[in-house]
């Protein structure tokens, strides 16, 4: 499949009149991990100052209500969205259908809200039914191949591994760490059964879109619905498999690939979207209105 690029769009305000609903990525759009996208976070506020709808949509592996008060911190105004749907939230439903099983958890303590007033055990790999994977125990100098033997443990345990973050790397500041999803995808290439909760894997936005219709009132058009996201993988690759528009904002994760934040280079970013095989319906440098 061919991508078609489309040119950099300056103002959302151009884009905004054909939409009704917005799901908007949170991490790389609305802040960096470190400090809310004061721009973004402005042009949010005004789309739903005309009528329209934000989902915020996000790979957290955390409850909704704790990733607000995450970016509560951040100084992310409640004004610049309607909710918050997160992979924490899928996550939740997946770990309820297998009420009474025991989980071994692979993720740091601040995670564990996941699992609260659920009907699971938490409990060491040798005694678990299945994992829950939602990141690395110690992002700030861990990478994927440390677990290594944790994933040949697990296969000898034929554990299937819920992803609560299908993410593989997120910007904190100016800098990538490694999340869940590249804990998940060395397990689900060596042979390991892995269920993806969040982007961009249908269940998060069945759910962000019955979210959004319950704040309308009625049924959501799809095509009045658009994605704004700054991973290919998982914001371009979702939105197109839910058959919904997208923006790609390029001074997020891929800003470094793509030549800098403020001028990406047009070939480079026709060659990645070419080779993931998507085309968003829009580009633009930062969320702005």
């Amino acid at each position: 499949m061919s991508a078609i690029t489309p040119p950099l769009t300056a103002h959302f305000a151009t884009l905004a009149p054909r939409y009704d609903v917005l799901l908007c990525d949170v991490w790389g759009v609305v802040h960096n991990g470190v400090a809310a996208t004061v721009e973004s976070c402005a042009a949010l506020i005004k789309f739903r100052s005309q009528g329209g709808t934000v989902v915020l949509i996000t790979n957290a592996p955390r409850p909704g209500d704790f990733v607000q008060g995450f970016i509560d911190t951040l100084k992310v105004p409640r004004e610049a969205y309607d909710a918050i749907v997160s992979s924490g939230d899928v996550t939740r439903s997946l770990v309820a259908e297998r009420a009474g099983e025991r989980v071994f958890h692979v993720g740091p303590e601040r995670d564990l809200p996941i699992f609260e007033g659920l009907d699971v055990e938490i409990v060491p790999i040798e005694r678990a039914d299945f994992a829950v994977c939602s990141g690395l125990y110690d992002d700030t100098r861990e990478t994927p191949q440390d677990y290594v033997k944790l994933i040949d443990e697990m296969h000898a345990r034929k554990l299937a591994m819920i992803c609560a973050n299908p993410d593989v790397v997120v910007e904190r500041g100016d800098h990538l760490v490694y999340c869940a999803g590249a804990i998940a995808d060395l397990y689900a290439h060596s042979g390991g059964n892995v269920i993806y909760a969040g982007k961009p894997y249908r269940p998060i936005y069945e759910q962000a879109i019955a979210c959004a219709q319950a704040l309308r009132g009625h049924a959501v058009d799809h095509g009045r619905v658009m994605a704004i996201g700054d991973s290919v993988r998982t914001d371009l690759k979702g939105a197109a498999a839910f058959n919904i528009d997208s923006l790609f904002v390029t001074a997020g994760i891929h800003a470094q690939e793509l030549g800098g934040r403020d001028e990406p280079d047009p070939a480079t970013l026709r060659d990645m979207l070419a080779a993931a095989g998507v085309s968003p319906t829009a580009v633009m440098r930062r969320l702005e209105w």
